[in-house]
């Protein structure tokens, strides 16, 4: 479920970045030409430095101190970017580097070279999301013929709830689906990347709640372990090709 994209700013993004002194919404990849807000973009940092004669570290210290970033590589270091809005859909087990970077990164920090050398990366800005925290376990009707899947599903809440065997046991035992390594644990899910069902029903539920939900493949128990929480959810990175 998790993995990066290069979409459209969302709404949230948006708004978060409303303050910022520019916002690149239609900048392309590969482009030197970041489109503007209109408002005036600060100039960029003289170098004391000539660029070509900059070690790596100088070269991401005066990014990072530029004012406008996107300006300096295109206007002072001569560079072509790309501008990427990057989804992070799990706070944990990331898809990539750059979902890493989205989540980990600090505002305005530049990180590499990567790619031997070729690529550094600056997050620009951040965005929240609503995150939620539960355990899974999935039994397959493609394995169990639904009558059964819906009684052992029962049987195993009735045993949990009666404190005859842990959550993470059953999810070992029983479930069919990859979480049996993590004993049923999905981490933190951004709102948006889990079956809508599932996500619905866990704004009825408490922190510790069981309850199963059906959908065409067959059923879910969910265990609720966290209240829902606010988190990196939206990170604009910029690629920097050297």
């Amino acid at each position: 479920m998790t993995r990066s994209q290069k979409i459209v700013l969302p709404a949230l993004l948006i708004a978060a970045l409303a303050c910022s002194q520019w916002l690149p919404a239609q900048t392309k990849p590969g482009s030197s030409q970041p489109a503007r807000t209109g408002q005036p973009a600060r100039p960029a940092a003289a170098a004391k430095t000539p660029a070509a004669k900059m070690t790596m570290a100088q070269l991401k210290t005066a990014i990072e101190k530029s004012g406008n970033s996107p300006l300096y590589v295109k206007d002072v270091l001569k560079k072509k970017f790309s501008i990427d809005t990057i989804t992070i859909f799990r706070t944990q087990h990331f898809a990539g580097l750059a979902d890493s970077i989205a989540y980990h990164g600090a505002v305005g920090k530049v990180y590499g070279p990567f790619e031997k050398g070729k690529i550094l990366v600056q997050v620009l800005d951040k965005a929240p999301n609503r995150f939620n925290h539960i355990a899974q376990l999935y039994l397959d009707t493609s394995l169990f013929r639904a009558h059964f899947a819906d009684s052992l599903a029962t049987s195993i809440m009735e045993r949990v709830h009666a404190g005859k065997a842990s959550f993470k046991d059953m999810v070992r035992t029983y479930s069919s689906g990859g979480e049996t390594a993590e004993g049923g644990d999905m981490g933190w899910m951004a709102k948006g990347s889990m079956i809508p069902a599932i996500e619905k029903e866990l704004s009825f539920r408490k922190k510790g709640e069981l309850f199963k939900v059906w959908t065409p493949n067959g059923v879910h128990i969910i265990q609720k372990l966290d209240d829902a929480k606010e988190d990196h959810g939206y990170a604009l990175l910029m690629r920097i090709f050297l």
